[in-house]
């Protein structure tokens, strides 16, 4: 089952909003939000975290490239499309440099607009500023850092950084205990699956309600997958 990502569209075009959220629902990999202005759109960003948000330019309270540096200022780090009806070489300058991700002018095609979405999705999954749902936790492979709801954190060794990583990515798919070793060891003679199965159950006693339990991190086959 793929991770579902959750979508912001800004837009005072309710039947645009409309329209686009029903193309994007028509894809199980999407959860769609709306808000009509740039406040609405903080309170969105700060309460839901969405994983990208579509933003229009002409916004009745405030043009989106002034909304964009609120939202960035704010700490939302994930990635920003913006939408304008116009579309010269300074425009796209300034709609980039307020610190949206990508500018996309009207009309556009749907097809167009969300090869961009999954393109900015994967660009941001691989960088320094990605953070995932694990149960009860955001986990931010960049400082190898679990952290609860309060805030607090927990840190994670490099290698459960990386297990728990790889897993992620897999999208709930079983990953083999010879993939993992390979990928997060590389090619090392020393390194058993017992050395594998360690982790594993150290990562269990720092993600499950009841470690004993596993319902975040399950063993499958002859491997393990994530269901976060």
């Amino acid at each position: 089952m793929p991770q579902t990502r959750r979508i912001l569209i800004v837009d005072d075009d309710s039947d645009l909003r409309q329209a686009l959220g029903e193309q994007l629902s028509l894809h199980p990999e999407f959860e769609v939000a709306e808000a009509s202005d740039a406040a609405a759109a903080r309170l969105a960003t700060a309460s839901a975290q969405p994983d990208i948000v579509i933003m229009d330019v002409g916004l009745p309270d405030m043009d989106g490239r002034e909304a964009v540096r609120h939202l960035r200022a704010d700490g939302f780090k994930r990635p920003i499309i913006m939408l304008t009806a116009h579309d010269s070489d300074a425009d796209t300058v300034m709609g980039l440099e307020s610190g949206a991700n990508d500018y996309v002018a009207k009309p556009f095609r749907f097809a167009v607009l969300l090869a961009r979405i999954r393109l900015q999705l994967r660009q941001h999954d691989a960088s320094e500023d990605a953070e995932f749902q694990i149960g009860r936790f955001i986990f931010r492979p960049a400082t190898k850092h679990l952290v609860d709801a309060k805030g607090v954190k927990l840190r994670l060794t490099e290698k459960e950084a990386a297990i728990l990583r790889f897993l992620h990515r897999a999208q709930r798919q079983a990953v083999p205990r010879e993939t993992l070793l390979r990928d997060v060891w590389g090619y090392n003679a020393n390194v058993t699956t017992h050395t594998l199965e360690t982790h594993i159950y150290r990562l269990r006693q720092k993600i499950e309600d009841d470690p004993t339990e596993a319902r975040l991190l399950v063993t499958d086959g002859g491997g393990y997958k994530l269901l976060s």
